[in-house]
């Protein structure tokens, strides 16, 4: 028997179930690590809705002192001095911090077909906040924009829909959520139609 041979066939054989044991331990760590980052990314999530109708109403200032009072689960339109005002009552039911980045007002779409593009989308002048559970604003308005005209025929008619664009505290995790807004009497009725996932894949 060559036990040269012996020990150089059994250190490679120990070699490689070493290999083995380290690559499943990589392997398992890996897995372990992604499951974190997961659970992480999820309790910073927001996830935005109408507001319920037993929720306090919102006053909503603009920066020329136009102000609406936004019913709890609806938006409000108001139309002054030629410019158009919107805004809506909104609640964060995700567990993390919301944060609006911007919206598109558009024509009533209760389609699955895809969000607009978010070039399109108008940005906000400032921040706004949603905590957890808690119900926030969003708000816009048409003065000199090149889309008056055609938010103005949307709003006189009666119904249009509302896409808003946010995101978690951190500055990821961009969601799209359609909302549609049609009137009913005085008031604006307020339902959510559809969600986006921008940074993750969509559920669905």
């Amino acid at each position: 028997m060559d036990w040269t041979t012996v020990s150089a066939l059994a250190t490679a054989g120990g070699t490689l179930v070493l290999a083995a044991a380290t690559y499943a331990s990589v392997r398992s760590a890996n897995r372990a690590a992604r499951v974190a980052e997961l659970s992480l990314l999820a309790g910073l999530r927001p996830l935005i809705i109408p507001s319920s109708e037993g929720d306090q109403p919102i006053t909503v200032w603009f920066s020329d002192d136009v102000t609406l009072e936004v019913p709890g689960g609806e938006a409000a339109v108001g139309l002054a001095g030629g410019a158009v005002y919107i805004a809506l009552s909104l609640r964060n039911v995700g567990p993390g911090i919301g944060i609006l980045h911007g919206g598109y007002v558009g024509a009533l779409n209760t389609a699955m077909n895809d969000h607009q593009p978010l070039g399109d989308f108008r940005m906000l002048v400032r921040d706004l906040y949603l905590p957890p559970g808690k119900v926030g604003f969003w708000q816009i308005a048409f003065r000199d924009d090149p889309r008056h005209d055609e938010v103005r025929g949307l709003v006189d008619g009666g119904a249009f829909s509302v896409e808003l664009l946010y995101g978690d505290f951190e500055g990821g995790q961009r969601a799209v959520s359609r909302f549609g807004v049609r009137r009913d009497g005085d008031g604006w009725n307020l339902a959510i139609a559809r969600h986006w996932q921008l940074d993750r894949p969509n559920p669905r």
